[in-house]
Parts: structure tokens; C-alpha cells; sequence
């Protein structure tokens, strides 16, 4: 079975400094979080393997480069990466992961605007579909934009700290959706950054600090002694 997502030498430099140095990564299918500190070089990892930022080594998606099938990768951004006083709705936002589908020109078709109105629903915001992006608590936003990802229907969702600064009640949701994400066939590939709940919420991962220290299956690698390694010293988890 081809990996959703194969990483092969993936090298991030600025200037002189790495930034991620040499990492070869075969992603399995599931819910995955990569794990390291804060400049472990999680978020550039991502943004390497899309092809955002300049790096060296390859990344492959379902076993073909990016752009042959861009269609079945979808990214959410780390939230305070995003322009909140864009003038769009939620159902805007949503909109925008169905655009492709049709032409590029006019008002997007009743059913692909169905669709968008469908995945709000899947994350509990379907009454808030016409409300500005910008008036929304931070939570409400990060769901819109999962929603988002929901609407682009991709099979592989690679995410930069989706449960970051968000209220218990949008953790569990998000949760929720992420793992019937992954019970209908799809994989999740999440930055994370709450050690304690790793256990509890990931299949696998990725221990990362500028290298990569380890990866496989949670109960294999996420251990104090692989924690000591990436973090440099103990960490509660």
C-alpha cells in the first residue's frame, strides 16, 4: 500500500542555519502527530513537503509529486497565519475548497455551496454560516477552516497545530471529526504540541527536532527516553 505522504532526505535551510536537516519519513496511514519543541522545525516541515518554502529532498504524496495529485492534499494553516479581517463569511471560507470543482468565474453552483453548507454541519457551525470570519472566537474560526479542508474531500489532511489555543469543547470536537476523518479511509498528519494527550488521540508519530529522533506506532516511540532526546531533557507528558 503507497504511503500517503513519503519524505525523502527533506532539508530546510535559512542562510546558514537548518532549519530541518535531512528527513526521511514513510507517513502511515492513520492520525499522526509530529511532536518536537518550539523551532524543532514541525510547521516548516510541513510547508517544505507542500512545496511552500525552499528546501532540498522530495516529497511524494500517494507515491506521485504534489502538483499530479494537489486534489487529495488538503493544509490547515496555524491560525495566526491567516488574515482574520479578510471580508469573507464562514461559508466563504468554505467555499473556496469547492471552487476548483467548477469554473473559476461567477457565482459558485447551488450544489457546491450545498456541500460547504454540509461541512460547517460536520463541525457544529452550520448556524453560523453567514456570519463574518473575523467575528468569530478563535475556536469557531479554526473550525471553519477545518471545515474547509472537510469540503475539499482530500485523503490526506496535513494540519499545523489544529488543537492550539482552542477551548476543551472545540478540542473534542475537532477530535471527533479527525477521527471519523480517519475511520472512513483518510489520514491526518497534525502538528501537535500537548504531550499529555498524545496517547490518547494519535496513532503514530513523528519526534522531531530538526532531525528526526524517532517515528512509528505512539506506544513504540512516544517514551521518556525518546522525549529526553528530542526535548533535551524530561518533559511531563
Amino acid at each position: 500500500m503507497t504511503a500517503p505522504m513519503q519524505l525523502r532526505g527533506l532539508t530546510v535551510r535559512y542562510g546558514e542555519q537548518l532549519a530541518v536537516r535531512d528527513v526521511s519519513w514513510s507517513v502511515p496511514s492513520g492520525l499522526v502527530a509530529i511532536i518536537g519543541p518550539n523551532g524543532a522545525g514541525k510547521s516548516t516541515l510541513l510547508k517544505a513537503a507542500l512545496g511552500l518554502i525552499p528546501h532540498e529532498g522530495e516529497a511524494l504524496f500517494f507515491g506521485q509529486p504534489l502538483d499530479a495529485v494537489r486534489h487529495r492534499v488538503g493544509y490547515l494553516p496555524q491560525r495566526q497565519s491567516v488574515d482574520w479581517d479578510f471580508p469573507a463569511t464562514a461559508l466563504d471560507v468554505v467555499c473556496m475548497a469547492r471552487q476548483p470543482r467548477s469554473r473559476w468565474w461567477g457565482r459558485l453552483p447551488a450544489a457546491e455551496r450545498a456541500a460547504a453548507r454540509a461541512a460547517l454541519a460536520e463541525v457544529g457551525l452550520q448556524d453560523l454560516a453567514d456570519r463574518p470570519i473575523g467575528q468569530l472566537s478563535g475556536g469557531q474560526q479554526q473550525r471553519v477552516f477545518l471545515a474547509r479542508c472537510l469540503a475539499q474531500q482530500a485523503d490526506l489532511l496535513l494540519m499545523d497545530e489544529p488543537l492550539a489555543a482552542v477551548d476543551a469543547a472545540t478540542e473534542r470536537e475537532i477530535i471527533r471529526v479527525l477521527r471519523r476523518l480517519v475511520e472512513g479511509g483518510r489520514s491526518v498528519v497534525a502538528v501537535h504540541h500537548d504531550l499529555a494527550s498524545v496517547p490518547h488521540v494519535f496513532q503514530h508519530a513523528l519526534m522531531l527536532n530538526v532531525r528526526s529522533v524517532a517515528a512509528g506506532p505512539v506506544a513504540e516511540v512516544f517514551t521518556p527516553e525518546t522525549i529526553v532526546k528530542t526535548y533535551g531533557a524530561p518533559v511531563a507528558a
